[in-house]
């Protein structure tokens, strides 16, 4: 007879979840392709800028390139739950590293039309596959127990986060002795190699491909559908404020540090919200919790909208830093907790979409939260400006936690 030592389950930790079958596999294939999105923004920019020589263009550019791949996210990830990420993910992948693969050959010669870069942009943000949504499904299939898969998503957004810190450092040191060109063709080979991985990865494989439905929605039907449950539309709603706030509080750094002429050191700003948002996310994953997801999320974007208002009175640089890492706490463990929503909230054929919801409604917000604080720089205090950037996400906070107590 076995003894309880040897009966009981795992204990949840992050080990465990990397101990889980076919874990460790799938996420490092899921981590090498999302490493070219954290590579592609800033060596587009350089190859565009170096192509045509306009800063203008290089910014229209990536405008398209951003706006095609964040909004027609949700569609690509419903084809997905529709066809499998064995069956849609490989030619989604294939199309998205040749078009950067071509825009990578069109850059690499000066004097490029910018309309044909335009064009190109615009075709492969369209077809930029959804490793992160595809991943976070895979982890709701190979981590059925709750605490275990706060723990995956807790680690999967931390991982993310560092991948976007390190992608840019590995663009410097390309473009150090190659065209910024190389770049976006090591983003075009990077995201190809790690799709392929994944969808090859046991992990994906069990899942089977899910034959076709008769009669099927339109894709807009149905993510309308989707978004009307209550969970789902609360966290894409908190996302978007979260996405606010971080696309304001860059351009705000760079304000207020140049304000006290000091505006290199926006840098040291930005590594305090990552390094907070990386320590939030890994202690907020270890913790088991009892309160609801959606209260959780409320007090989240609550503590964020607060920490963003301290930063707007900061005195001094360093002050600034210490309330931007405090913010940074919120970060992962807001968007971890949206993806715990969104997974709760869908059913098992719409969970990709699910996921994407919440990554649009981050980069969404995120684009509209520095484009609304470009207009406002220079017209009010920096410290009004704060206040307005931390106001959706406590009105968001706000509206949830009422909703939770009714």
């Amino acid at each position: 007879m076995l003894s309880p030592s040897r009966t009981r389950p795992p204990a949840p930790s992050y080990v465990a979840v990397l101990r889980t079958r076919h874990a460790s596999r799938a996420f490092g294939a899921a981590l090498l392709g999302r490493l070219s999105y954290g590579m592609v923004s800033l060596a587009l920019m350089l190859a565009v800028k170096g192509s045509t020589g306009s800063y203008s263009v290089a910014g229209a550019v990536m405008a398209l390139f951003g706006a095609t791949s964040v909004f027609l996210s949700p569609a690509r990830a419903a084809l997905i739950d529709r066809y499998g990420p064995r069956l849609a993910l490989p030619p989604m992948a294939t199309v998205y590293a040749l078009l950067l693969s071509v825009l990578a050959y069109a850059t690499w010669q000066p004097g490029t039309s910018g309309f044909r870069l335009g064009a190109l942009a615009v075709t492969a943000g369209a077809c930029t596959p959804p490793l992160g949504p595809v991943m976070r499904a895979v982890w709701s299939t190979l981590v059925p127990d709750k605490e275990l898969l706060q723990r995956a998503y807790s680690l999967d957004g931390v991982a993310e986060e560092l991948l976007f810190v390190t992608g840019p450092l590995l663009v410097g040191l390309l473009v150090r002795s190659a065209e910024p060109a190389a770049g976006v063709a090591a983003s075009a080979a990077l995201v190809l190699v790690g799709a392929l991985a994944l969808v090859a990865s046991p992990a994906v494989r069990g899942q089977g491909v899910r034959p076709p439905r008769t009669a099927p929605r339109p894709p807009a039907r149905r993510g309308q559908r989707l978004l009307g449950v209550v969970g789902l539309r609360h966290a894409v709603m908190a996302s978007a404020g979260v996405g606010l706030c971080l696309g304001a509080l860059e351009l705000l750094a760079v304000a207020f540090t140049e304000q006290h002429h000091r505006g290199a050191a926006v840098a040291w700003v930005m590594a305090a919200l990552s390094t907070g948002s990386a320590v939030g996310g890994l202690a907020y994953g270890a913790v088991s919790w009892r309160r609801s997801s959606r209260l959780r999320l409320a007090a989240l974007a609550a503590g964020l909208g607060l920490s963003l208002l301290a930063a707007g009175v900061s005195p001094n640089l360093y002050v600034l830093v210490g309330a931007v890492a405090v913010a940074g706490l919120f970060v992962a463990p807001a968007i971890t907790t949206a993806y715990l929503i969104a997974d709760e909230s869908a059913g098992v054929d719409s969970r990709t979409q699910a996921g994407a919801w919440v990554n649009t409604a981050v980069n969404a917000g995120s684009s509209g939260g520095t484009a609304a604080v470009g207009l406002l720089v220079g017209q009010l205090p920096l410290a009004a400006c704060f206040a307005l950037a931390a106001a959706p996400v406590l009105l968001c906070a706000v509206f949830m936690a009422g909703r939770v107590h009714r």
